[in-house]
């Protein structure tokens, strides 16, 4: 674990690392700032319902990932990571610049231009910062690198909410969640001054604008490499399965628990510190090789805590409390509710645990011509599987009327054929990389 952390003594790493994480800080601190005003202020002041607003802050923000992905692989291909971050950065405190005035002048559409434009920055930066860490990590440092990243991620999403939630509940709230923001954006801007240069792989690409005809030559490009093809789907698979989960958490916390919203905290603290630890542990369980061995782990594990949630939300009785709600003491003294923060904290552990070889295997076998580009093909995917997720919780929620417990074992037993059938075509196509190698078709700084 210390060679692990001691990546952070290293300027190529740290300098990333601090950038990559104040961005996800941020997007979560303001997306749900954004989403707590809409539901609280905003609606009522609108004559718009709750959930039409908040679906459409949704949308807004993966629209993006939807459009521009293919795009933003090409430009990280063709422009140096360092200074493209740093416009990027710039960019981000433009567009907090533009938040501020939408919160504190309560200008909605302009919040949503803002939240829209914050979506497309995160698209733009993705491809740069994952491609960029198999060309300034070392062969045997890169899974340790992608845990790091993973779980800075996770603890980003998780602290941003939770800082918005403190921030909502202050004197002049809107004045502290604009200034907060746009600090957060500075500060993200000088991290990035400290990323090192590293030359463009592809500095004669000729960058083509047209989003669709981008999107689908790259996707065209991935299905011609099929090993890497299914890294990308069980990749997306993942933020399927999260999505399911994390959006379901706060109703089964009322509904079931009768828990107040520390409870809420707590459950996605749990997950969220799961996935972190899983992450890390990557690093040891693989000793430092890029491997997808870990995959039958995390599969099964995804699949057992889900089935093992279902059973003990299922078989909890938790009368509605006279007095309102419960506080996080008040569940742990009653039966069958530790099991339940037990199965989301190894739900999360499963997670960290599945999600970090397969994006180290991405990084380090995708053609380095093209590595940025395979990027943003997977965050194309990534926004299609989160939004499928979305329909699919409708469809069992609302279309079929089942509970929530219900939701989760069928997405337990999903992942065990999804996970299966993901095994089976990645031993079979294993040997694919090693035949492209030699036909000249991969060029990774690992040969």
């Amino acid at each position: 674990m210390a060679s692990q952390f001691s990546l952070f003594k290293t300027r190529r790493f740290s300098s990333m690392f601090a950038t990559q994480f104040l961005g996800a800080f941020n997007d979560n601190v303001f997306k749900q700032a954004l989403i707590l005003v809409l539901t609280y202020t905003a609606a009522a002041k609108m004559g718009v319902a709750v959930s039409l607003l908040n679906n459409l802050a949704a949308l807004l923000f993966i629209l993006p990932y939807f459009l521009f992905s293919a795009l933003a692989g090409q430009i990280a291909d063709k422009y140096e990571k360092s200074q493209l971050t740093q416009k990027l950065k710039l960019l981000e405190i433009i567009i907090m610049t533009l938040a501020a005035v939408g919160f504190v002048f309560e200008l909605y559409p302009l919040l949503f231009v803002a939240l829209f434009l914050m979506g497309t920055h995160s698209t733009f930066f993705g491809p740069v910062k994952y491609a960029y860490l198999p060309e300034v990590m070392h062969k045997d440092e890169l899974v340790g690198a992608n845990g790091l990243f993973q779980t800075g991620t996770s603890l980003a999403i998780l602290t941003g909410m939770i800082l918005a939630g403190v921030l909502t509940q202050l004197n002049n709230s809107l004045v502290w969640i604009s200034g907060i923001t746009l600090l957060i954006a500075i500060l993200g801007f000088i991290a990035s001054r400290f990323i090192p240069v590293v030359p463009p792989h592809e500095p004669n690409l000729n960058v083509d604008y047209n989003i669709f005809r981008t999107s689908f030559n790259i996707i065209k490009y991935l299905y011609g490499l099929p090993l890497l093809f299914f890294i990308i789907l069980g990749n997306s698979w993942f933020w399927f399965y999260g999505a399911t989960f994390l959006t379901q958490t706060p109703e089964f916390s009322k509904v079931i628990l009768h828990g107040n919203e520390s409870v809420v905290i707590l459950l996605l603290t749990l997950f969220s510190v799961g996935t972190a630890i899983g992450s890390l542990l990557c690093k040891t369980l693989t000793k430092n090789q890029i491997s997808l061995k870990l995959l039958p782990i995390g599969i099964i594990g995804l699949s057992v805590f889900a089935v093992d949630l279902y059973l003990s939300l299922s078989g909890i009785r938790i009368n509605a409390p006279a007095h309102g709600t419960y506080t996080i003491s008040e569940l742990l003294n009653m039966n069958g509710t530790i099991r339940v923060f037990a199965d989301l904290f190894l739900l999360g552990l499963s997670g960290g645990i599945y999600i970090v070889p397969l994006y180290a295997f991405m990084q380090a076998y995708a053609p380095i011509s093209h590595r940025s580009r395979i990027v943003g093909a997977n965050n194309i995917f990534n926004a299609i599987f989160m939004v499928g997720s979305a329909i699919f919780s409708i469809i069992i929620l609302t279309v079929l009327t089942l509970s929530i417990p219900q939701l989760f074992l069928i997405t337990g037993v999903i992942n065990a054929v999804f996970g299966i059938f993901l095994y089976i075509k990645l031993t079979r196509y294993k040997d694919s990389m090693a035949m492209a190698e030699d036909d000249g078709l991969w060029r990774s700084q690992y040969e």
